[in-house]
Parts: structure tokens; C-alpha cells; sequence
């Protein structure tokens, strides 16, 4: 029998956490119950806040008599984020589920991030239906927005709560019978200006008997595959479209954080990589556009993204943030550098058309870059060109070989 784990505050929401215990039992399954709030619990569950603090190396009673709550809660999360992973790695419970609002979806969910892809998880938020990101980073956690406050069982929670409850049950209960070819996994970013380029060098690569997943370069999509290559998912990186470095350096909204690069470098992971996209800084709609920014090159990709297009000194520092990150590699890495242009506009006669903008920043990562395991390789394409994706499909293949 499928068991299912109920983690949550079940000192200030037992009511609630008692309804989902009972919607889920009636579906003939099993529930293991985790208390993460300071106080008693309003019910007896299976794994105690005693536990989940000494996880952390903390005890509950100090906890309670502090009466400091963002330190409990730091601690909590801390224990629930140890000690969920370990229930399940020892087979407690295949699938998770929580109810709170600010507060406790920043207790749980932490701890549900700690699990493996594929693992179920539902997290009944107040805060569903704003930026998730915090809470999901780049996990498969489903979010379903509470409508109402979780506090009570009233007309709206009760339907909100059993559609959660059947979801889950249904997660863990079905299971997927068909079968999938597992072939060796090669991530791939793209951003919409270097589609033409992952196109072709997707189908060669698949041709050749590889699964490639392409990640949106759009800060998530490259932080999701930092995480899928530190987890060894990953068998190469075809990391063609490094745009996110824009977004960190200038203060776009597409920013990846300070790691991005750094997953296939530290991991040995082989991995050919290139500029695409390295002209732009992403913002929203046109009126969104910080006033430092005024006069500068601008460009309406669609009504809500606006284009900004990246300076001789930007570029400067993009190549320096990047020459960093290539340079930690333990292993072979290539670099592919495409002199006609890094995005489908810039080229010839289209809006970011920037050869000094380019070579300022071709030239800082070949004077930057000094690990010997990375090779530079310059063409004379652009990011598009068949040459150039054929070309870099070619040299990951060779290293994956070697």
C-alpha cells in the first residue's frame, strides 16, 4: 500500500491537516504524519517536532521557550530539509503533500526540493499564484493556490483541500506503463533568437542516437539544468546560449544567479559552450525599462519583453564573468565563438547589429580564459548558421567519445 506524507504546522492547523489525514485514508492509502510547527500538535503524529529539530542539531523545548520565530523556523526548516529526504531514501512514504500559507510554504517546501525528480509533491499555498520561484527553484513541486487563508474547513477550502488530496492520491496510484527508450541525456539552452541553431544541432544530435532536452534560457531554464547536471543526469552540455550572464551582469529580469556555468565545469561533465543570445538584457513591458537606461538600444520582441541591447563594456564584463566559470572546468571544455553574430539579431542590417559590442567580448574570454582545458574555437558564422550548430554537435560528440 502507497503512503503518503502529510508534513506541516499541525499546532496552528490540525483541523486542516486532520481533514487532508481522512481524504486521503478513504482513498486506501497510507499517511505518515510530520509535525514542523514549535508547539504541541492538535493530534498525535507519526514523526515529532522533537525530531525534525534535532535534524537540525536543535532541541524543541529551547525552541518553544526562545519564542523566536524566525529562528524556529530557520531551524525547522533546516531539520525538515535533512530529515524528509532520509524518511523517504529509507521508503516511508512515496509522495508528500502540505497546506500553509507564506510561512509554511517556506517551512516545507525546502524539504520537498530536497527529493528527487519524479517524487510527488503538492504544496496547497496562499502563495501559488504569484512568483513560485522561491518555493519551486527547480523542482517538480505542484503548487495549487488555496483561494482562501488555509484556517478552517469552510465551502471553498473543503473543495480546494480534496482536490489536492484525490491529486496526490492520484500521483502515487497511477503509475506510467509505457515504455520510454532511455538514451544518454544532453542538455541544450536556447532562447527564442537562437532557435534556428538548437533546431539543428537537437536533430543531428537525436539522429545520432542522444536525447537532448533543451532548457529556455530565461534564469529557471539555466539554473534547472545547473541542477539536472549536479545531479548526473546530464550526459553532455551543449550550452550554446549563455544569455542569462546579460541578466546578472546588467540587472534584467532573465538573471540565472552568480552559478550559472559552473555544474558541467566542477563535474567534469563534457560540454561545448558559446555566447547566443549575448547581446541582449531582457525586460518586461516597454514602460518597465529602469530610467538609467533611457536612450539605449532598444527592441519590442513581443508586447511583454523588451530588448536592451548590451554595451562594448558590458560584453567586457560578461566575457570576464564567463571566463571565470569556464576556467574552474577539470576537464576538457570547448568554447565556440561565431564572428557573424551571437543572436538572429544581430546580424547585418537587423536591429542589435554590433561587431564592436561582439569582439569586445570575444576578445575578453580569449585573454581571460587560462585553464589549458579549454579550447577556443572561433568560426567565421553566425550562431545560426548550419555550419556553426553542426559544427558544435560535432566537437560535444567528440568529447562524449573520448
Amino acid at each position: 500500500m502507497k503512503t503518503i506524507a502529510i508534513a506541516g504546522t499541525f499546532d496552528s492547523k490540525g483541523t486542516e491537516y486532520l481533514y487532508l489525514k481522512d481524504l486521503i485514508e478513504s482513498q486506501g492509502l497510507k499517511t505518515l504524519t510530520i509535525h514542523a510547527g514549535v508547539f504541541e500538535p492538535e493530534f498525535e503524529p507519526d514523526v515529532s517536532n522533537k525530531e525534525v529539530a534535532e535534524a537540525a542539531g536543535e532541541d524543541i523545548k529551547k525552541i518553544a521557550e526562545k519564542k523566536d520565530r524566525a529562528w524556529a523556523t530557520e531551524v525547522l526548516t533546516k531539520g525538515m530539509e535533512i530529515l524528509v529526504p532520509k524518511l523517504y531514501k529509507d521508503g516511508k512514504f512515496d509522495g508528500i503533500i502540505s497546506m500553509g500559507g507564506s510561512g509554511g510554504t517556506a517551512l516545507v517546501t525546502p524539504a520537498m526540493r530536497a527529493l528527487p525528480v519524479g517524487v510527488p509533491k503538492v504544496m496547497v499555498s496562499t502563495m501559488a499564484s504569484g512568483d513560485t520561484s522561491r518555493y519551486v527553484g527547480t523542482s517538480d513541486i505542484v503548487m495549487i493556490p488555496s483561494v482562501v487563508d488555509v484556517a478552517g474547513i469552510n465551502s471553498i477550502s473543503s473543495k480546494i483541500f480534496a482536490n489536492a488530496a484525490f491529486a496526490i492520491a492520484g500521483m502515487v496510484t497511477f503509475e506510467n506503463t509505457k515504455k520510454v527508450e532511455h538514451k544518454p541525456l544532453i542538455a541544450a539552452t536556447m532562447f527564442g533568437v537562437t532557435t534556428p541553431c538548437i533546431t539543428m544541432a537537437k536533430e543531428y544530435l537525436e539522429q545520432q542516437g542522444y536525447e537532448v532536452l533543451v532548457f529556455h534560457a530565461t534564469g529557471i531554464g539555466g539554473q534547472s539544468m545547473e541542477a539536472l547536471i549536479r545531479g548526473g543526469f546530464i550526459q553532455g552540455v551543449l550550452d550554446l546560449t549563455t544569455t542569462e550572464w546579460c541578466d546578472e551582469v546588467v540587472g534584467g529580469i532573465l538573471a540565472a544567479g552568480p552559478h550559472r556555468n559552473e555544474a558541467a565545469a566542477l563535474c567534469g561533465v563534457p560540454q561545448v559552450v558559446s555566447v547566443g543570445a549575448v547581446d541582449m538584457v531582457n525586460f518586461g513591458t516597454y514602460d518597465s525599462i529602469p530610467s538609467q537606461f533611457a536612450g539605449r538600444n532598444l527592441y519590442k520582441h513581443n508586447p511583454a519583453v523588451t530588448l536592451m541591447r548590451t554595451t562594448v563594456e558590458e560584453n567586457e564584463e560578461i566575457g570576464r564573468r564567463l571566463s571565470e566559470k569556464l576556467n574552474m572546468a577539470v576537464d576538457k571544455t570547448i568554447l565556440m565563438l561565431p564572428l557573424k553574430g551571437v543572436s538572429m539579431i544581430d546580424a547585418e542590417g537587423e536591429a542589435f547589429y554590433g561587431p564592436k559590442e561582439d569582439q569586445a567580448l570575444f576578445d575578453t574570454l580569449k585573454n581571460n580564459i587560462t585553464n589549458d582545458k579549454v579550447e577556443i574555437i572561433e568560426m567565421d558564422a553566425h550562431v545560426n548558421d548550419e555550419a556553426f550548430a553542426i559544427g558544435a554537435a560535432k566537437k560535444l560528440l567528440e568529447l562524449m567519445n573520448k
